[in-house]
């Protein structure tokens, strides 16, 4: 079996940093971590394919669990082209994962929508499609954000069916509100099919968010958008995220949906393996273009996100690769926001085999250097993407 060096990189594998090492990738698993001195002593077949990285990082491939389009192709035009479009333009920029992120929105786009997300599962040639995240319709009406407010419903268990199936049981992950009557029972009903749920669009008060959390509802959805705020008397969403570990939480580095600070406020009380590294991407993302329309809406680029016509933040321009380089900038470790990015998000959703740089483990790679550009995406031991120039 032919197998591929990458040499010389520092190794960043989901959980540390290993400086002067190299990775050997054996078909489509990583076959062996080793330093650069052993690796000078090891016996190189003739079929191997060695490449010098000159100190380049090499981390685990990024995982995108909630994104919403990209490049020009979104959830939103209901076409499996477009989904296949979002997975060639992710590649390029260290994604090797992403779950499609279906908009709450009119009950015939949003099934629309998941069929296409689930008929493209399985024709990728980039990025792969490791299952839906289903944003809503399950969510409180006080806080739809960018969702469309004509979909919000009332918790529905035969509608859930009825979504369940059009997405051919490909739903891996959904937004909801805890308070909604009826979320215990939708709680009980995804835990059986091993849907993993997160709190969001949600004006749930501690208690409710305390009631979900006993449901299951462990993850939450773009921490401190969208959700009720941080009161002295009533801690309600944000709060209940920030006191207690286990409950785990999506942040969008951008800068914009987020203030800096705060992150740093949320990692000095959350353990860095319960964050998730998110873009929440638009299709208008890595276009150029500052005018477009998700989900039925027109939005502009104003200042760097993405916005509706009354202000209201729909998402953003974000890419994983952009967003580790701003958590690195305000003081995070490269090696936590690496981990954010990919062994984070592979263990909350229960992605076997992926987001950890260790022998055995699926080859999906990026690599790129100490100015965060993308220099190479590895998908399965293949190479998806090379820059024109890596060294």
């Amino acid at each position: 079996m032919k197998r591929i060096w990458l040499t010389g990189g520092t190794i960043l594998t989901g959980y540390m940093k290993m400086d002067a090492c190299s990775l050997m990738i054996e078909g489509e698993r990583i076959g062996d971590v080793v330093t650069d001195r052993r690796f000078a002593a090891k016996s190189i077949g003739d079929d191997d394919v060695v490449i010098p990285l000159h100190g380049a990082y090499v981390s685990p491939g990024f995982i995108d669990s909630h994104i919403h389009g990209f490049g020009g192709f979104g959830v939103d035009d209901c076409s499996v082209e477009s989904i296949l479009g979002m997975s060639r333009a992710l590649v390029s920029h260290g994604v090797t994962g992403f779950c499609p992120t279906v908009y709450t929105g009119e009950r015939r786009t949003m099934e629309s929508s998941l069929a296409a997300c689930a008929d493209a599962m399985g024709q990728e040639d980039g990025a792969r499609i490791l299952g839906i995240h289903m944003e809503g319709p399950f969510i409180s009406p006080k806080r739809v954000g960018a969702q469309s407010a004509d979909g919000v419903a009332a918790v529905d268990l035969a509608l859930m069916e009825r979504l369940w199936h059009v997405a051919g049981k490909k739903i891996v992950t959904m937004t909801v509100a805890p308070e909604l009557k009826g979320m215990r029972e939708l709680a009980l009903w995804c835990m059986k099919r091993e849907i993993t749920l997160q709190a969001g669009h949600t004006n749930a008060d501690y208690e409710q968010m305390l009631e979900g959390m006993q449901a299951g509802i462990l993850h939450s959805t773009h921490f401190f958008n969208a959700m009720s705020r941080l009161h002295h008397r009533n801690p309600g969403a944000v709060g209940t995220i920030m006191i207690h570990p286990e409950i785990s939480c999506e942040i969008i580095a951008d800068g914009h949906h987020v203030h800096p600070g705060l992150i740093k406020l949320l990692l000095r009380d959350k353990p860095v393996s319960k964050v998730v590294l998110v873009t929440d991407a638009l299709a208008l993302a890595g276009t150029g273009k500052s005018e477009g329309r998700a989900n039925g809406m027109k939005i502009s680029d104003i200042d760097g996100v993405f916005r509706l016509e009354d202000g209201t933040i729909a998402g953003s321009s974000l890419t994983m690769l952009k967003g580790i380089a701003n958590l690195t900038e305000w003081g995070v470790p490269l090696e936590h926001a690496v981990q954010m990015a990919g062994s984070n998000p592979a263990r909350i959703f229960g992605f076997s085999r992926r987001g950890l740089l260790i022998p055995s483990y699926q080859a999906d790679i990026a690599v790129f250097d100490h100015n965060f550009r993308p220099l190479m995406t590895f998908i399965g031991g293949d190479l998806a993407f090379k820059a024109d120039k890596i060294t």
